[in-house]
């Protein structure tokens, strides 16, 4: 009984000394070693499985395992910034509120910044423009072919359009201050006190606008809005059946283009060409003589076109003619100009060439 050992796991006991007694327990002296008995061999411990490398399993993933995967950053990817979480108001309640963006404020389009407001205009509804300033209302109020929607005016502007246009008018006036306008035109806009809301222009068609009589003025790529207003004047001024300009590389008709015009833009057509070397082209098979202004040519005498109907084509500032333009004239001219300056202004050019060609020899 006494020489048994006790399980494993039971109290620990020591080894039998010969002579009587037992060795303390733990002692390591006289302790004679124990064979512990081992469990089944465990297999060796596999590594999981990798995604690039590893096992993969015969079952397809699932969509949800796809949109995790996707999510997951790449070995050797910088593991995208975590977004925080919004701070949510907490009512009197110490309920959390939910934040709501109203539809109305979402589909509302970002308010234009006041450069681009000064550049294009004031804001108008789809096919309209806000004509502003005493000349270009004027003007529009007498032309039958623009249609009238608003009229605003100050006190002193309706008193000087009614001595420059007599009532009644197409339409009644609705009387405004001149913060009202400032807030609808734009404060850096020059309206006078006067601000009339219009359809735009149907432009005629190449053949009724030749009936017209005078010269043609044609604008290669002159973008600036003013410049082509400039050029509407000057081509009132000295008789110009038309202008045209292209339908791409051409500002649109706004106020800006209005205002330099000083109502020429309801006198002189503005006609846009898709195809600025076809134009020309149907201006030649119309009986007119292309003659495009350059530096570079020989002066321009009005005299030698006293037979012949022109068209002068002018392009941008800087760029001048482009090549396919230049090889569609008839003719290269220039300015005489004696002076120290090389060149002029595009509104400049035109105003001296017209004055060239429709003075009397």
């Amino acid at each position: 009984m006494g020489g048994t050992d006790r399980p494993v796991g039971g109290k620990p006991s020591g080894a039998k000394r010969p002579g009587g007694g037992f060795a303390r327990p733990g002692h390591l002296r006289d302790a004679e070693p124990r064979a512990v008995p081992r469990g089944p061999a465990l297999p060796a411990r596999q590594p999981p499985p990798d995604r690039i490398s590893g096992p993969r399993s015969s079952r397809p993933p699932t969509a949800e395992a796809r949109a995790a995967a996707a999510l997951k950053p790449r070995l050797g990817q910088p593991r995208p910034p975590r977004t925080p979480d919004p701070v949510l108001p907490v009512a009197p309640d110490n309920t959390r509120l939910t934040l709501r963006a109203p539809a109305a404020e979402a589909a509302r389009p970002p308010a234009a910044t006041p450069s681009a407001r000064n550049a294009h205009g004031p804001a108008a509804p789809r096919g309209s423009v806000w004509l502003h300033g005493l000349h270009p209302v004027a003007a529009a109020l007498t032309n039958p072919a623009r249609r009238l929607k608003r009229l605003l005016l100050t006190e002193e502007a309706e008193a000087a359009l009614a001595a420059r246009v007599p009532q009644p008018w197409p339409l009644a006036a609705e009387r405004a201050d001149r913060a009202k306008l400032d807030h609808l035109l734009g404060r850096d806009t020059v309206h006078q006190g006067a601000g009339l809301l219009a359809d735009l222009l149907a432009p005629p068609a190449l053949s009724s606008v030749l009936e017209r009589p005078g010269p043609v003025l044609v604008l290669d790529q002159v973008v600036d809005p003013r410049n082509i207003g400039a050029v509407l004047r000057s081509a009132a001024a000295f008789g110009a059946a038309c202008v045209i300009t292209q339908d791409r590389n051409a500002p649109e008709e706004t106020g800006v283009l209005a205002k330099a015009a000083s109502g020429a833009l309801e006198q002189v057509p503005l006609l846009r060409a898709v195809n600025l070397a076809r134009t020309l082209a149907a201006l030649k098979a119309a009986g007119l003589w292309i003659v495009g202004l350059d530096s570079g040519g020989a002066p321009l005498r009005g005299a030698a076109f006293a037979e012949r109907r022109v068209a002068l084509v002018l392009g941008a500032e800087g760029a001048g003619l482009r090549r396919l333009t230049r090889e569609t004239c008839d003719e290269i001219a220039g300015l005489a100009m004696p002076g120290l300056m090389e060149s002029l202004n595009v509104s400049a050019a035109a105003t001296v060439a017209l004055y060239e060609l429709t003075r009397a020899p």
